[in-house]
């Protein structure tokens, strides 16, 4: 199941348990920030907060593995699933297949003066790709399917080869494109395996693969090198035996995630909060606002702030390193940290500052990645068996690594 060295780990008794513990608990967050009428489920747990159709989708997957670990009976899994295919289906405020990033949560009309999104549209329907192969030969599949089919991947392209970050109304595409390694390579999945409105297979070959080297070690680096970026699209695609030419990006996030343990103990001396091996740079919430936090390679903006994520989001590339990480973050400051929903999403140690809030996103990261990593790839695995995946594959000729 591990990706290479990684594997001898074993998991003590008491932490399979923790871990057990704070999947549960993180899931508990989509059964009560999620509307009862509409199923859309709230970007955050801080009041006013919009729905968001990336955390939507994060619940479509999330209740899936919650029916399977029997947190919910098949019949409620399937009764939330269906309330909230309802609305996207009827509801929820979109264009050309392509949802908005944020809905009004009662109704599902566009809030936030918000974008017509591309990789929160791509997150959204990996989660219903997820609700497809988890609820197989029912009306959930069909109708998942169909949503997933509706979805004209072609039209985000603006006549480039490359995907726009959205569109407004107001003033047409953003003038923003996926044109590096990110996060977006789920984006890249869906639309190349699409069979309804597929995107030529240059699509695949015109983004840049920018590589650099941190202590001695090449790496495929996004932007910011946040480690969300290494891990969003690897909760659902299994990349471990997909090779990109001489790349595969199941080893380099997990060359990026030592880079960003290596970087913070670096730091340490300057920084309270990486000191004794503490680690983990992505995008959160800090004590100035939500920031891209990030380590090298990329531009690398940290202030000792720490995303709770970011480990356990990990834990599939580094297992041993993430549940040290994860111990001391519930043995340590648990008390700060840990509420109702599991771990909050940051904290910093140099401003005495710590989050009082649940994002969504971060805990369907959280219980996804957590999923795969307890259960041998069950999240992967589902994914894996959706033939446009399977279609993905084909086009853009990813040999395996075996």
């Amino acid at each position: 199941m591990s990706y290479t060295s990684q594997s001898a780990f074993a998991l003590e008794p008491q932490d399979l348990e923790l871990l057990k513990k704070i999947q549960k608990d993180s899931f508990q967050y989509f059964l009560v920030y999620s509307d009862p009428e509409t199923g859309l489920t709230l970007d955050s747990s801080r009041s006013g907060s919009p729905a968001s159709i990336a955390a939507t989708g994060f619940a479509l997957a999330a209740i899936s593995v919650a029916s399977t670990n029997g947190w919910l009976s098949y019949r409620e899994a399937y009764q939330r699933i269906d309330r909230t295919l309802n609305t996207l289906e009827h509801k929820a405020a979109k264009k050309n297949g392509f949802f908005y990033h944020f809905l009004d949560p009662k109704t599902g009309n566009r809030a936030w003066g918000s974008e017509v999104s591309s990789i929160d549209t791509a997150l959204l329907m990996a989660g219903v790709l997820i609700a497809a192969a988890s609820f197989r030969g029912t009306e959930i599949e069909t109708r998942a399917r169909k949503l997933y089919e509706e979805v004209d991947w072609p039209w985000m392209l603006n006549n480039t080869f490359l995907f726009a970050h959205g569109w407004k109304p107001d003033q047409g595409f953003l003038p923003y494109y996926w044109d590096t390694y990110s996060e977006h390579l789920i984006l890249q999945a869906l639309a190349l395996g699409s069979e309804t409105h597929p995107v030529p297979e240059q699509v695949w070959e015109e983004w840049e693969r920018r590589k650099d080297s941190y202590n001695g070690t090449e790496i495929v680096y996004s932007y910011t090198g946040s480690l969300f970026t290494y891990q969003f699209p690897h909760a659902f695609i299994d990349f471990r035996d997909l090779n990109d030419r001489e790349v595969n990006y199941a080893t380099n996030s997990e060359k990026a995630t030592v880079a960003n343990q290596e970087f913070c103990a670096l730091h340490s001396a300057e920084f309270e909060s990486y000191q004794q091996e503490r680690w983990g740079l992505s995008a959160c919430l800090g004590p100035d606002g939500y920031k891209a936090y990030g380590a090298e390679p990329g531009t690398a903006y940290h202030d000792g702030t720490i995303a709770v994520h970011a480990s356990i989001g990990s834990i599939v590339f580094t297992p041993e390193a993430s549940m040290r990480m994860i111990r001391t973050l519930y043995d340590e400051f648990g008390d700060q940290l840990y509420g109702r929903f599991g771990f909050k999403g940051s904290f910093n140690l140099d401003r005495n500052w710590w989050a009082n809030e649940y994002l969504a996103i971060d805990q369907g990261l959280i219980v996804l990645m957590l999923e795969n990593y307890l259960h041998d790839g069950a999240v992967w695995m589902r994914f894996m068996s959706n033939p446009e995946i399977e279609r993905w594959v084909k086009r853009t000729n990813l040999k395996s690594a075996a």
